[in-house]
């Protein structure tokens, strides 16, 4: 006889049931009227079982496709007479393998049982058919051994017996009908019939797990679901976390974990990072240096020669008394010589001259540590090949020992960049930016006036463009000469105010034919600022006055002098320019924004704390570069307000150890910083090359403990057209301290953003454009520094296409919905339990403390908040231990379709098939028409609420206010507390009382008229 076997592996990240943060689960399958199952695991989110069931396949292999295999998870209360359902999964007979050979071990995430359900996690399954005469590991139990059953939470036991005659066990706290139990007998009396058939299963010990040789694990998403497929479109949730997507706590040897510095730890310098010991060599200059070239001629440079590694100078020509001031550094874990070399040569077109050098002993070279003045250079005399000195030449030289917080660490050439060359040295050094001061710029198109058009005999149809750098925008057409507008445009200026606003006047001779009717060049430096509102309207804080200009013919406007002599009337037009000193421009979301302030230094408060972020280094990165025989050259950036920063280049590693610390004033504890990983593209001299990225992490400040110091690894998660990779491991530490305790208290009660965005908002149309266009601006400033922070980079940390459509995202903020209105089911179904009478003990309490609070109303609120404070303390002990993270869980990646994918990172306007579009808008239809299909239903209830008084139904209206009548004059006369004390006693009443069908208040409701019959 052909046997199927179901080998229950394990699950991870189960959902808590037992009020405790854990659960006790056991695995129940059941297949063609059989159901067998596992061992309970206590206290156990993420259990092992490694059992083996085995059932019979009683009819032939053919209709084994039709038949399905129900894989339920329980936890087990023994203190009740109920479970709790912790997930589910159907698979189709189809999908088994017909050999244990063809199979291998599937991950399925749980499912769901209705819409409402909190169910997180997945099994590992294994499923094959076995042919009874090669199955001699499955040795079959006496019906004796079957009678006793296995005691309770036993690790290893070699057999195990499951009683299967509970075939209706309660599944998350729902009550079984009292006519389910004549059934039940009936059933318990077809099992005692069906006795001796297979009953039984045999289960490996779980102590240890027997070694597999098994293929990978990988996610099954073919298996059969409990619901219908066009609701599972939107509930299909993966909640499996994979151990590569987590946060690993580390533990460097830090000074600031280890108190190696005592004092205060805001003015300790580089104790967030392992301390990295250089030896340097400050190359200053040279003078009198002897010519070697018989034309009188000298090109000097000079080598720094450290063993096998080989600094080299910038070179001169014709110059005796050259300047250098280059600084060379060379990790002292590396050093392979104990002499330091510092050859002086004249470049030639052969072989280079040697001009002569000076030795130094590294065991002899003083070590100087920050805070101490930077080492004074001094002038050594010029040896040659055998040590003599000179007569003529000297080379001004400082070389110490000192660590990465030197001064000319982040400008040093590296040893590990000597393959660089001079000119592409720039784009591997580490570098502090800023960017610029962002104002918005309000312009306020009032009207015009005498406008002159080409065509005398048609009134204008005229607008007004106004043109700011790359941002453009326009007025309404208004027909007439003296058209009148009031419309608002907003644009983005920054510091210097070096830009020109261009406003002209159009005339809309037709469909895309414009003439211009005339034009006037404005300074923004011109344009008078306005800090805030002022409800006197006293000071610069009030609006300033608009002005006349008068617009030129654009072929005088270039020419000034001849304008002024010829032109003598002018069309005008009325426009107020001010800057909003008072706003804060808006480069990021304001979900992780990094800075908060406004525009004036003037209305900005003193900080409230200092963020210290040490990026220690990375392991386990993608190699960028493998098609180029190279690993990966990397560098981290990370921004906080207004400051970012970039670490020197580590080149060609997949381990790389930056041990850089760097340190931000904290104006708002609920900011974001984001700290992002790329690949250098320009270390050798490419222009149009791209840095690729690798990662970013970004960290909450509010989560983090003041004092604390947190070092952990963070996945560099990434998601890509072919899926959500791991590309390596960043390890940072942070630490966040408190200067100003009750300012920073203070914060979390004043608004997130300045006074003008909720006295003077924005209009909404504005906000998403101003924000693209201050992005541009800042990435466009950023890469004319030097090394440049270039566009790419800068806008993948602003996250320039975040608005961007993409079901995934749809699907991860539909499940952060149903996660916080989980919580409501759960005191819904809690007040049913209670209503039932599920728990007596706890109904009782129920309505003793309901009695209390009618006949004292005033412990009400205090009841309320003393309960709030008891779940607080309680909370505590589950607080999070880690700051949060890129979580691909949450965001609905690690097992994202591949369509959905190729639907996200498509362009736009897309550039796919007709065929996939059509798929795709299909597909967008079907959602919408549920979404349509809810909302219709909201209107009818509101609709219906509104009938109750509308004389829609006229009986239905009369019955009500009638109703209202009486009860208006009842509950006059009845004291308020017998009113509460009846209507409490008639929601908790006993289901002895109560009813199957609808109250009779929900009948009437639903028989008022709404507008859906009205609809076409």
């Amino acid at each position: 006889m052909t046997k199927l076997v179901v080998e229950v592996l394990d699950a991870s990240d189960l959902m808590h049931k037992d009020g405790q943060g854990s659960a006790s689960p056991f695995v129940e399958v059941e297949f063609d009227e059989q159901r067998q199952r596992t061992q309970t695991k206590p206290k156990d989110l993420n259990p092992a079982w490694n059992e083996k069931l085995v059932f019979d396949v009683n009819n032939s292999l053919r209709d084994l496709p039709s038949k399905t295999i129900d894989v339920v998870v329980y936890n087990d209360q023994k203190a009740g007479n109920h479970r709790n359902f912790l997930g589910r999964v159907k698979i189709y007979g189809v999908s088994v393998p017909l050999s244990e050979s063809e199979a291998s071990i599937q991950r399925y995430p749980l499912d769901k049982r209705g819409l409402f359900s909190h169910i997180k996690g997945d099994i590992g399954l294994k499923i094959y058919l076995l042919d009874h005469d090669g199955g001699s590991d499955y040795n079959h139990a006496s019906p004796q051994q079957q009678q006793q059953p296995p005691p309770p939470h036993e690790e290893e036991t070699p057999l195990q017996e499951i009683n299967t005659n509970n075939r209706f066990g309660h599944e998350d706290h729902e009550h079984v009908p009292d006519d389910y139990s004549d059934h039940e007998e009936k059933i318990k009396k077809k099992n005692k019939k069906k006795e001796k058939e297979v009953r039984t299963f045999h289960s490996i010990g779980t102590a240890a797990p027997p070694p597999m040789k098994e293929k990978v694990s990988e996610t099954r998403a073919d298996f059969a679901k409990a619901v219908t497929p066009a609701v599972m479109q939107m509930q299909m949730q993966v909640p499996k976390q994979n151990p590569e997507f987590l946060l690993v706590e580390t533990f460097p040897p830090l000074a600031a974990r280890l108190r190696y510095r005592g004092g205060s730890k805001i003015t300790s310098t580089y104790d967030l990072v392992e301390q990295m010991h250089y030896l340097y060599v400050s190359v200053v200059k040279a003078r009198d240096l002897p010519v070697m070239d018989v034309t009188g001629s000298l090109d000097p440079y000079v080598e720094v020669k450290l063993g096998n590694y080989i600094g080299r100078t910038k070179q001169f020509e014709k110059n005796q008394n050259p300047v250098w001031h280059q600084t060379f550094a060379f990790a002292k874990e590396r050093l392979q010589a104990n002499l330091v070399e510092v050859i002086v040569k004249d470049k030639d077109f052969g072989l280079d001259d040697f001009v002569g050098k000076v030795v130094f002993e590294v065991t002899d070279l003083p070590v100087r540590v920050p805070p101490d003045s930077p080492l004074a250079p001094q002038w050594y005399g010029l040896q040659d090949k055998h040590g003599v000195k000179h007569k003529q030449g000297e080379v001004m030289l400082a070389v110490w020992i000192g660590t990465q917080a030197d001064e000319s660490f982040p400008d040093a050439w590296h040893s590990d960049a000597h393959e660089i060359s001079h000119s592409n040295l720039a784009n591997t050094r580490s570098k502090v930016y800023f960017s610029p001061k962002l104002y918005y710029l309000r312009a306020h198109v009032i009207e015009a006036q005498d406008l002159v058009p080409h065509d005398k005999g048609r009134a204008p149809e005229a607008y007004v463009k106004i043109i700011l750098g790359n941002q453009g925008r326009t007025t309404r057409p208004v027909r007439g000469i003296n058209p009148v507008w009031n419309d608002e445009m907003m644009f983005v200026a920054s510091e210097p105010f070096e830009d020109f606003i261009i406003v002209s006047v159009e005339d809309r001779v037709g469909p895309g034919k414009d003439e211009t009717l005339g034009r006037v060049i404005v300074s923004v430096r011109d344009v008078p600022q306005r800090l805030e509102t002022n409800t006197h309207g006293l000071g610069m804080n009030k609006l300033p006055d608009p002005r006349w200009l008068n617009l030129h013919r654009p072929s005088l406007v270039h020419e000034e002098g001849i304008e002024k002599k010829k032109e003598k009337f002018s069309s005008k037009v009325q426009i107020r320019f001010v800057l909003e000193a008072g706003y804060h421009v808006l480069d990021e979301s304001t979900h992780f924004s990094s800075n908060l302030q406004p525009s004036s230094k003037h209305l900005r408060k003193g900080n409230v704390g200092i963020l210290e972020l040490g990026i220690l280094g990375a392991k386990n990165l993608h190699p960028m570069k493998s098609k180029d025989g190279r690993t990966t050259d990397a560098y981290c950036v990370a921004k906080y307000g207004n400051k970012w920063i970039r670490t020197r280049t580590i080149l060609d590693t997949l381990h790389p150890r930056w041990n850089e610390q760097y340190s931000w004033e904290v104006y708002d504890p609920c900011t974001v910083i984001t700290i992002g990983v790329f690949d250098n593209h320009h270390i050798s001299g490419s222009s149009d090359a791209r840095d690729q990225r690798i990662g970013k992490v970004r960290i909450r400040l509010s989560t983090l403990e003041t004092e604390r110091v947190y070092t952990h690894y963070y996945p560099l998660l990434v998601l890509t057209p072919s899926g959500l990779k791991n590309q390596g491991e960043l390890e940072l530490a942070l630490r966040f301290t408190c200067t100003a305790w009750s300012n920073m208290l203070v914060q979390y009660g004043k608004p997130l953003l300045p006074k003008m965005h909720y006295v003077n908002p924005i209009p909404f149309r504005f906000i998403e454009s101003l924000r693209y266009q201050a992005m541009q601006i800042v990435a466009a400033r950023l890469t004319r520094a030097e090394p440049p922070l270039r566009r790419e980079v800068v806008e993948y940390m602003l996250d320039v296409d975040m608005n961007m459509f993409s079901l995934r995202k749809s699907k991860a903020n539909f499940f952060r919905i149903m996660n916080l209105l989980s919580g409501v089911t759960v005191i819904c179904r809690w007040f049913n339990d209670i209503c039932l009478w599920r728990n007596p003990v706890t109904t009782i309490l129920v309505h003793v403390l309901f009695l209390i609070l009618v006949c004292y109303p005033e412990l009400i609120l205090p009841t309320i908040f003393l309960y709030l404070f008891v779940i607080g303390i309680w909370n505590y002990r589950f607080r999070p231990r880690h700051p949060p993270h890129m979580d691909a869980r949450v965001s609905q990646a690690d097992h994202t379709h591949p369509d959905e994918l190729d639907e996200e990172f498509d362009t736009f306007p897309t550039s796919k098939h007709t065929d996939m579009v059509r798929m795709r808008y299909d597909r967008i239809r079907s959602v919408a028409g549920r979404v349509q299909t809810v909302a219709g239903d909201l209107a009818s209830q509101g609709e219906r609420a509104q009938a109750l008084l509308s004389w829609r139904d006229p009986r239905a209206t009369s019955i009500f206010i009638i109703l209202s009548l009486i009860f208006a004059v009842c509950l006059y006369v009845t004291p308020f507390q017998v009113v509460a004390v009846l209507i409490g006693l008639y929601l908790l009443r006993h289901p002895r009382f109560r009813s199957r069908t609808p109250s009779v208040p929900v009948n009437f409701f639903k028989r008022l008229p709404a507008r859906s019959d009205m609809l076409l």
